[in-house]
Formats: C-alpha cells, structure tokens, sequence
C-alpha cells in the first residue's frame, strides 16, 4: 500500500521512473488484487487513470535512462525493499535495474531511499543496512508513526509516505506536523 500512495502523491509532482521486479510484481498481484501481462499498463491501473509522467522500465534492463549517472535523477526510493535487494546494493551487485540504478545514485551522490519492511533483521540484515547507510543511503524501515493520533491503517500509510517523500525532497501536503508537546497539525503545501 505504501508503495502505491507513494506513486500517487509523486505522479502529482514529479517524473517517475517505475521498475517493478518479479517479487514486486507478485506483491501488486497479491496485497492489491493487481496483475497485468503488460507492464506499461500498470501505472493506469495502479492510479485508475492515465499516468503521463510515469514511464515503466523492465527491471532485466540494465541498459535503461537510469542505469547512467549521465542521465539525471533526483532522488531514487525502493519502496518495499526486500532483504535481498538490500543485500545486493549494499553489496555492488547490480544485475538488474533496480540494484543498478540504486547502485548510480550512491556513487553520483544522490538521494536513495530504501524502505525495507522484513522483520525480524537477522544480523545479516542489519550489516547489509549499515553498508548501505554508509554508503549514503537512507535506511528507512516501514515503521508507522503513532504521534498524530491516526485512526485508520490509511492514516498510518500517509504520514509513513509523507515522511518518505520528504526524504527525497518532495512535497507533502498531508504530512502531519509534530510542534512540540501535545500539539502538531496536518499542513497543506
């Protein structure tokens, strides 16, 4: 879910540049009820209409735009980032796109985000988190915040997605915003 409002608050601002692995695939098929033969669609069905600055790369594609440090991305966030897939950027592995790409922002010194939601970390989960972090990724695990009061499963995905598109530098017109004790306020931007 959070990879969806994520999809949706970001086609409001900015390029997108979607890479959706097997597993990924799996996932939209399995928690969202969405599967689709053809990748290039999936925006439109992920958003329920057209998605024009949203371009679909297939994640074999190691020779796609961002791929390149020549080619310029702003920021990356891998949302959910399994184990595996950690293990393989904090390692150097990049065999696919997304390792790729992840790979690129760390050594042109751009943002990476990888919001990793496997529990519990075993301390091969926990190194691989390090040498991402080290690396200049930000580790962000799939932890709700409970501070705003949130009264719905929804609520706790927004202000997890708010707070993941602020790492990257975007705008977050829900977010929650926490004022000192007892008192914050959801802002629009």
């Amino acid at each position: 879910q959070a990879a969806l409002r994520l999809l949706e608050a970001d086609s409001r601002v900015a390029r997108i540049h979607l890479v959706v692995t097997e597993t990924g695939a799996r996932l939209l098929s399995h928690e969202l009820g969405i599967a689709t033969g053809d990748a290039k669609q999936l925006p439109s069905l992920l958003l329920g209409a057209k998605a024009a600055k949203t371009e679909v790369l297939p994640n074999r594609d190691v020779g796609a735009s961002i791929a390149s440090g020549s080619y310029p991305v702003d920021a990356m966030v891998v949302i959910p980032c399994s184990m595996g897939t950690l293990a393989a950027i904090a390692s150097g592995m990049a065999d696919d796109l997304v390792a790729r790409a992840a790979d690129v922002c760390l050594k042109e010194g751009r943002r990476l985000v990888l919001c990793v939601r496997d529990t519990p970390f075993s301390r091969v989960h926990l190194e691989n988190m390090l040498r991402a972090q080290q690396a200049g990724a930000v580790i962000m695990p799939a932890i709700p915040s409970y501070y705003h009061q949130p009264k719905t499963i929804d609520d706790l995905v927004a202000q997890y997605v708010c707070r993941v598109l602020s790492q990257m530098g975007l705008p977050q017109p829900q977010a929650y915003r926490w004022e000192g004790q007892g008192k914050g306020r959801a802002t629009e931007v």
